[in-house]
């Protein structure tokens, strides 16, 4: 395992040029023009970024369940992967504002807002949120990660996340989505910039560099011969069969 750890960070950072989305592409609308800003598990906090990020929303052992320190310098970063490590979970990841579960319960909103709870709950307290596919657009690229944790700053606003409404004011210029350092080179981007977003079924996302490793990444899950509907019930009902 260390030999081929050692030989992936070999390889030089490569572009994967996806194939086309599948026909379900069209089912949820894009956010145009949302402030996105660059957030990686284990970062301290800061003025603009009061938690830190050893623990996530529904994680409170995300780092060491990541397997480090995901550094968001470019210089210290080999095909979109941190270079001294494989990461254990997806290394393209998002968060969103908005938590569907507080103090061990669902939220009662939850099951009205969001467009496949009826499909992937599972029980009180369990988050239907954690791991589902968004896609991100910017200039004529599109990168695909995971929903892994809640922020910019709020917790609350799926009149957002799930409708109409624009990102609520805040220290990062309305910031509405946080992206990985892996999402921000295969865009592109810098750590702060405009991009447009949307929900995305499993089945949707083509193959990429966010198809190949985590144990929470739906894809390997599926080359494993797991059980998505045991193991990523998240994602179960719209993956490929």
């Amino acid at each position: 395992m260390k030999l081929r750890e050692n030989a992936l960070l070999q390889v030089a950072p490569q572009v994967v040029t996806p194939s086309s989305p599948g026909a379900g592409f069209n089912r949820y609308p894009w956010k145009r023009n949302i402030m996105t800003t660059v957030f990686w598990v284990g970062e301290r906090p800061t003025v603009n970024n009061p938690v830190p990020n050893y623990k996530s929303s529904w994680d409170p052992q995300w780092a060491r369940n990541y397997g480090g320190y995901d550094d968001p310098d470019s210089s210290r970063r080999r095909n979109f992967l941190p270079a001294n490590f494989v990461p254990r979970q997806n290394p393209f990841y998002v968060a969103l504002p908005y938590n569907d579960v507080t103090r061990g319960t669902t939220k009662p909103e939850s099951r009205k807002v969001i467009p496949w709870f009826k499909q992937a709950f599972e029980r009180p307290g369990k988050s239907v949120c954690k791991g589902r596919w968004i896609a991100i657009r910017f200039g004529s690229r599109i990168c695909y990660a995971q929903w892994e944790d809640c922020g910019p700053f709020r917790t609350d606003h799926f009149q957002y996340v799930f409708g109409n409404e624009r990102p609520r004011p805040n220290l990062n210029q309305g910031a509405g989505l946080d992206i990985s350092p892996a999402v921000r080179d295969y865009l592109g981007m810098g750590n702060k910039d405009v991009t447009d977003w949307k929900f995305v079924e499993a089945r949707d996302v083509p193959a990429g560099p966010w198809t190949k490793y985590g144990d929470n990444n739906t894809f390997v899950l599926q080359r494993r011969g797991a059980n998505l509907f045991l193991v990523d019930r998240n994602n179960a009902y719209g993956a490929r069969r």
